[in-house]
């Protein structure tokens, strides 16, 4: 087959903002397989960088074998259809020319400066030639071999302090505060008010003053701010805030000027903040802070290293500027945190929490920390900041877990706000929702107590095995109905019975653990080899080779259940274990974040 060839079935177009289409040709998704590898975004690849199928679910919504990809639709069909190389090249132009622009202002030794030059041209010019990198992948490996190469551990870090300084000085100035807290006659209306309504107008004034001045970069970029009179920022702050998302966010926080019937008072939200730009943040802060008071609980989340300019979360403990608006804040420094630990914090009493992303990026999910994974989960909505991050979020067609808004510069010099809803079909358990599911298991359990009935746990492999999630759901269905039939006055959970669509294993766990604690059981029966087999008899079917030998023993989940049981056992000692030896509990490791199996096992299956 001639090259010519090869390239034309390659490149069979992808069309404008539609998913990706598998199985068109084996060299179409050759290509397309490529392109993750390359990027260094492929789990199976890279398992120990990028993020799994079912952690990256936590945040994107994804059907019929779709990947998510970090970039813009243009991006991606520019790589996949392969026909639209000036528009790739002056992208990596853009590239080359901020990193030798980094080389060139900070390196002044002339034989480094074009040692590292010329090692920089070496190796973009190896990345880009096939033109299947996505530009940000590049320029981040350049500035690693930078950074490494010359010990500065962050460039800008300086200009980013100044920038905080700057904005810091602005905002406390006498001409800003005087700005911000004018009020005219008008804006309250002519009408009579309430002291509610009154309350509600004054928030909705103060919000969007303060959204005004997320975009007037003049506080930060220089020393020109100090110049500004009282009736300049009174100009900045009648700035125009616009867009499709600018209503949808007053909404959202519940801050909208005025009285209604239906949506009465305002409800606390858990909102994940990402933060972007130095500097800007500490227009950020102002707001989170006003949030905050409102009962509003703000994740704010920073990159976890130097970006150029872009806040990271070193900058929140070293920077004294940005570290003293943060000091009622709660920090987060564990990448893995799991459902219960965070459940904990989200329910402390701090309404600032601070944490990292785990990238280095403008806005990658497929790298992102299972932390930032599990916080996106559980808030009400994402709000992030500036051109760069809404490129990310509203440059595809992608649809995700949460409501994204987006606050950055309008073309007009307006505040523009976006709003892209979360997928509709996206099922969502807040630890509240499992908490109710929970109590009432517990009330179910307490009842037949109650009757005098036995209450019987019975813990089994789920989803253990992977892709064979109904099967382990029938058997251990068939054989709890068999010991119902056969014990009496014995009330038994069937875990299964209780799984619903939209449920992943943190969810589940976080559920079980709060049935298993309430003391109510007095029998838990794990599941064993022999009641497998005989499960399998009950619907005349041989024992398939994948569950020959397994037991419960074999379930990350039922490893986690014996732990818990043997605690409860201590605070309960009345209540039986039956089933195989606690000891031979312990070869199972942990869930794949997302997962309803160990982690391994996924690898095992993959090999």
């Amino acid at each position: 087959m001639s090259e010519k060839k090869k390239d034309k079935e390659t490149s069979t177009r992808v069309e404008g903002t539609q998913p990706f289409v598998p199985h068109v040709t084996p060299q179409r998704d050759a290509w397309y397989t490529a392109f993750f590898i390359e990027n260094h975004m492929d789990y199976f690849a890279y398992p120990d960088n990028v993020a799994t199928p079912d952690q990256v679910r936590f945040m994107v919504y994804t059907e019929n074998e779709e990947r998510y990809y970090p970039c813009s639709d243009r991006m991606f069909n520019a790589i996949m259809n392969r026909n639209q190389s000036d528009f790739l090249q002056s992208k990596y132009a853009e590239v080359l020319d901020r990193v030798l622009n980094l080389i060139h202002r900070l390196i002044d030794d002339p034989w480094e400066r074009d040692y590292l030059d010329a090692l920089i041209r070496i190796k973009f010019e190896h990345e880009t030639r096939d033109e299947i990198m996505i530009p940000s992948r590049v320029e981040k490996r350049l500035i690693k071999i930078f950074l490494n190469r010359t010990q500065i551990e962050d460039p800008y870090f300086c200009e980013k302090g100044m920038r905080n300084l700057r904005a810091a000085a602005a905002l406390s100035s006498t001409a800003c505060r005087n700005a911000l807290n004018k009020l005219e006659t008008e804006e309250l209306g002519n009408t009579h008010r309430t002291l509610t309504e009154t309350r509600e107008i004054l928030r909705f004034i103060e919000l969007k003053r303060l959204l005004a001045l997320t975009v007037e970069t003049s506080l930060w970029i220089d020393d020109n701010s100090v110049r500004l009179t009282e009736s300049d920022y009174c100009r900045i702050l009648n700035r125009p805030v616009t867009g499709d998302g600018a209503q949808a966010l007053f909404d959202f926080l519940g801050i909208r000027g005025k009285e209604s019937t239906e949506h009465p008072g305002l409800i606390p939200k858990k909102i994940l903040w990402m933060g972007d730009e130095s500097g800007e943040i500490m227009v950020d802060l102002v707001i989170i802070r006003l949030l905050a008071r409102l009962g509003h609980k703000i994740i704010l989340c920073f990159k976890d290293g130097p970006v150029y300019t872009k806040v990271d979360f070193e900058d929140a403990h070293s920077d004294e500027t940005l570290n003293s608006q943060l000091e009622k804040g709660y920090f987060i420094r564990e990448r893995s945190l799991g459902k219960n630990e965070l459940v904990d914090i989200l329910r402390s009493d701090y309404n600032i929490i601070v944490i990292s992303d785990g990238t280095r990026e403008n806005v990658n999910l497929l790298l992102a920390s299972t932390t930032f994974s599990r916080l996106f989960k559980e808030v009400d909505g994402v709000i992030s900041r500036g051109p760069d991050q809404k490129r990310r979020f509203f440059g595809s067609h992608f649809q995700f877990t949460q409501n994204i808004f987006n606050i950055a510069a309008g073309a007009d010099g307006t505040v523009m706000v976006s709003f892209k809803s979360r997928h509709p079909a996206v099922i969502k358990y807040t630890y509240k929702d499992l908490e109710v599911k929970a109590k009432s298991i517990i009330e179910q359990m307490r009842a037949a107590n109650q009757k005098g009935m036995t209450v019987m746990f019975y813990s089994g492999i789920i989803g253990s095995i992977p892709g064979r999630l109904q099967t382990a759901k029938k058997i251990m269905s068939v054989f709890v109905d068999h010991l119902r039939r056969e014990y009496a006055m014995t009330f038994i959970i069937n875990p299964s019975d209780y799984f619903e669509e939209g449920m992943d294993a943190d969810d589940l766990m976080y559920m079980w653990e709060i049935v298993q604690r309430s003391g109510f059981i007095d029998i838990w029966r794990f599941q064993t080899y022999e009641d497998i087999v005989q499960a399998f008899r009950m619907i005349k079917s041989k024992v398939p080779p994948e569950w020959v030998g397994k037991d419960s023993t074999f379930s990350t989940g039922c490893t986690k259940e014996m732990k818990i049981a043997l605690d409860v056992q201590k605070k309960h000692p009345e209540m039986q274990i039956a089933g195989p030896a606690k000891e031979k509990f312990m070869r199972r490791s942990e869930y794949g974040v997302g997962m309803l199996y160990d982690q391994r096992l996924a690898d095992i299956c993959q090999g």
